[in-house]
């Protein structure tokens, strides 16, 4: 303590009247002056402060995706894997943020979900880009977001352009492996259909993985990501039907009915089959 009472600061910076501090290079009076709950019940603080973390993480996970297609994209997979690896780490926070949710109870759900209003997370565009970036092809989910032209436009390209998969499909073959042409050159607003020459081109990597090692890891990385994909909208699925049970979803969705569905799908297919032929 100094003399007059005050604790020392030696070397620690004390006056940031014309410097840039923590809280200035982070933005913390714009987020945590985003919360604004509408209808004065205790817990619509956390599950607005859930869904917007969610949405940091999802554009987290969207900037590393674009560096990991890129890199498939120029045959430079050792960044891509690092890419990968910090997505699948996201998703796992992602998933234990459903847990915090789950402290919420129907009675305190029910308490405020009035204010709403029409708004859902069905609608989240960060979320559709995600998964247009994994390969999902369903042009309803655009619709909307024809309100917002800037956002329309972004997802409509994602949409006409390669996924991930298509990007490490099109790796096999440059690598040599039979991938069809007419996988190669489909209609890329339509959603990759299984095809045994494929999961072929697969099985060649996984029985012969000391000559594609690179390919090898980038299936697993893939696999990786689509599992904890999955295990994210399981534990979505789980909350949601823990709080509001059957009922419809806001904004006209069909609650757990279309949550159910979407566990039904795959983005990579015959990274999946291929583990029963080899």
């Amino acid at each position: 303590m100094a003399e007059d009472g005050t604790e020392a600061t030696a070397g620690i910076e004390t006056d940031f009247a014309r410097k840039m501090s923590y809280g200035d290079y982070l933005g913390l009076d714009l987020i945590l002056g985003a919360q604004k709950p509408l209808s004065g019940q205790h817990d619509e603080l956390l599950f607005i402060t859930i869904h917007q973390v969610q949405e940091l993480w999802m554009k987290l996970i969207l900037h590393e995706l674009e560096l990991a297609m890129a890199c498939i994209r120029a045959d430079t997979l050792g960044p891509a894997f690092k890419a990968t690896a910090r997505v699948s780490r996201i998703q796992k926070q992602m998933v234990e943020s459903w847990e915090v949710l789950t402290t919420m109870t129907p009675h305190d759900y029910l308490a405020f979900r009035a204010s709403l209003g029409s708004s859902s997370g069905f609608q989240s565009w960060q979320y559709r880009l995600l998964e247009i970036r994994m390969g999902a092809r369903e042009a309803l989910y655009l619709k909307p977001h024809r309100h917002r032209p800037d956002l329309h436009a972004q997802l409509e390209a994602a949409f006409a352009a390669p996924s991930i998969y298509d990007e490490a499909l099109r790796l096999l073959a440059r690598r040599g492996l039979p991938v069809p042409d007419a996988v190669l050159h489909r209609d890329l607003t339509q959603p990759h259909a299984p095809d045994p020459q494929v999961e072929a081109a697969w099985a060649e990597v996984y029985r012969d993985a000391q000559t594609h090692f690179d390919l090898y890891e980038l299936a697993e990385e893939l696999v990786d990501l689509e599992d904890a994909f999955q295990t994210w909208r399981f534990r979505h699925l789980s909350t949601v039907e823990r709080i509001i049970g059957g009922r419809p979803g806001t904004g006209g969705s069909s609650g757990v009915a279309y949550l159910r569905t979407a566990l039904q799908k795959r983005f990579f297919p015959e990274l999946w089959s291929v583990r029963g032929k080899l």
